[in-house]
């Protein structure tokens, strides 16, 4: 009898953040540079947009400078409040120019994100069909940004009730890393609409993750994402390398953890006799 072993090796699960989802991008620098590659993705809100870069062949340090020559912060459009505060799809321009198609057939990875449906309540995960919707839409962080309406329903981020989306790809790969970029501390001065809504959403967020977290066999989460805000997009090179240095500092963890050695060397195919 022949042993059917799940797809894919390597897995990961990125969570939501806002600009400090960039520490993904250090991740998953840090991997490379161990040869560790990830062959299938999933993420919500700011992990569902590096991930679909990731997932469409583009190189951590491409995703990086797409970040930090984008100027993310200036692209939203301020708005009197309505549906939501900022116009998002100022983001469709990268997605478009750096993605050859909309859909998810195109990407060289396979790549999962969340979405929350308004109207049903319901969390929902989508990998097939038109890629770019979804991903604006589980980057459409409630009262921040505007939600968006897809075939009669209205949906925003899916970190609202799925931050860090590991069911879809749990069952497709040997190992599953998560990274959390949400460690949430005490914070002493909160003002302003934005701050609010910031801090009210992350706590939010927080509670849907415990268990998802329990689900990875490594998890990566610095505790000094904290000390960034959801539109820290110019501190993108100080939030890259904490997400660098806190996966090299643990390098040495995750190979004893998840014993990465004895799967990179095992083959796709494993034959076992008949009883």
């Amino acid at each position: 009898m022949l042993l059917n072993p799940k797809s894919y090796k390597i897995g990961l699960a990125l969570s939501g953040g806002g600009a400090r989802g960039i520490v993904h991008i250090g991740v998953i620098e840090a991997l490379h540079k161990y040869g560790i590659r990830p062959e299938i993705i999933s993420g919500a809100s700011a992990g569902a947009l590096v991930g679909v870069f990731y997932a469409a062949g583009m190189e951590p340090l491409q995703i990086l400078e797409l970040v930090k020559s984008s100027k993310l912060v200036k692209m939203f459009k301020w708005q009197l409040p309505s549906n939501g505060l900022i116009d998002i799809t100022k983001i469709l321009s990268l997605l478009e120019t750096n993605i050859k198609k909309d859909d998810f057939s195109c990407l060289k990875k396979p790549f999962y994100c969340s979405v929350v449906n308004l109207n049903s309540g319901h969390t929902e995960i989508k990998n097939e069909g038109k890629l770019f919707q979804w991903v604006l839409a589980s980057a459409s962080i409630p009262i921040i940004f505007e939600p968006q309406i897809i075939n009669g329903s209205t949906y925003v981020d899916g970190g609202l009730l799925n931050n860090l989306p590991v069911d879809c790809i749990r069952d497709q790969c040997r190992i599953l890393i998560g990274v959390h970029v949400n460690h949430n501390g005490p914070v002493e001065n909160i003002s302003g609409i934005k701050a609010v809504a910031e801090r009210t959403v992350r706590l939010a967020m927080n509670q849907n993750v415990h268990e998802s977290l329990a689900k990875c066999d490594f998890v990566i989460e610095p505790p000094e994402t904290r000390k960034f805000n959801t539109f820290d997009f110019n501190k993108a090179d100080e939030i890259f390398r904490i997400g660098f240095e806190e996966t090299e500092r643990r390098i040495l963890e995750m190979f004893d953890t998840i014993d990465l050695k004895q799967v990179f060397q095992e083959k796709t195919n494993i034959a076992i006799k008949d009883n």
